[in-house]
């Protein structure tokens, strides 16, 4: 009988298949991982209103009642949270981890979606930092996340991402990956990692100037992975990068303005 290590996502559903949950799976399953899920929300893209997210937030009841059927079958090896988007969610979501005591913890900080209020912002930072952020092992937030949730007004430099990293782990997380990605000054993508002890750069070549869709999505999921595999924190970012990287070179283009990582065999 297989018997791969299963990892638990908690995140929402993206209609075009290019992020969120659908991005997780794909990521897990290239990786030997099994995938389970239980989503927070559903986001769709608006064409006719700049490819605004179009964001519905799953009861929070249901959301408890996913993780009691998932966590009631299997037993997971490691956990990553994406997108909660509201505050009910993150409080069920600290409930259930509260509860259920998971190991391996990768929580990949999205704060709010594009076209969501303004306003919203504000309390689910907040309650993330809270409720949440103090059960993560390891928290991933790229640029315009490190800053928000590290109270510095601007990363400029692979130093910057160090010292977000430092004063964000103050809030609870035991390691902080801030994803420089191609927002890295020069040519390379830099993603900092403060594990509690020390700093290390990941680094690689950019692979264009431009983001792509679920790349964060597949760089924590794949960090993810690796610990559910038993792979240290250090060389479980090392092989999500190299993952990473390869998806967005094999990046598909749709009709978005946008194109998206993926995560399968090159052509």
């Amino acid at each position: 009988m297989t018997t791969p290590p299963v990892t638990y996502v908690i995140a929402g559903s993206e209609a075009t298949g290019g992020a969120g949950c659908q991005a997780d799976l794909r990521t897990l399953q290239q990786l030997g991982v099994y995938g389970a899920c239980t989503l927070t929300c559903i986001v769709s893209f608006d064409p006719k209103d700049g490819w605004n997210h179009r964001f519905v937030p799953v009861d929070a009841q249901v959301i408890r009642d996913q993780a009691e059927a998932t966590l009631a079958d299997w037993s997971p090896a490691s956990v990553k949270i994406g997108m909660l988007g509201a505050v009910p969610t993150i409080e069920a979501v600290r409930d259930i981890l509260t509860e259920a005591k998971l190991p391996n913890v990768v929580l990949d900080p999205v704060l709010i979606c594009k076209g969501q209020e303004p306003g919203a912002a504000l309390d689910i930072d907040t309650a993330l930092r809270t409720e949440v952020l103090p059960l993560a092992d390891v928290l991933t937030p790229n640029k315009v996340e490190a800053q928000i949730l590290s109270g510095i007004d601007s990363l400029e430099s692979v130093s910057d991402f160090g010292e977000a990293a430092k004063r964000i782990a103050e809030h609870g997380p035991g390691a902080v990956l801030v994803k420089g990605g191609v927002d890295t000054p020069g040519d390379h993508a830099v993603d900092v990692l403060w594990d509690g002890t020390e700093l290390v750069e990941f680094s690689r070549p950019k692979v264009g100037e431009h983001r792509v869709s679920g790349a964060g999505d597949t760089l924590a999921t794949g960090i993810s992975a690796g610990l559910a595999l038993g792979q240290d924190l250090h060389t479980a970012v090392e092989h999500a990068k190299e993952f990473v990287t390869a998806g967005i070179g094999r990046a598909m283009a749709g009709n978005t303005p946008f194109d998206v990582v993926w995560q399968g065999r090159a052509a």
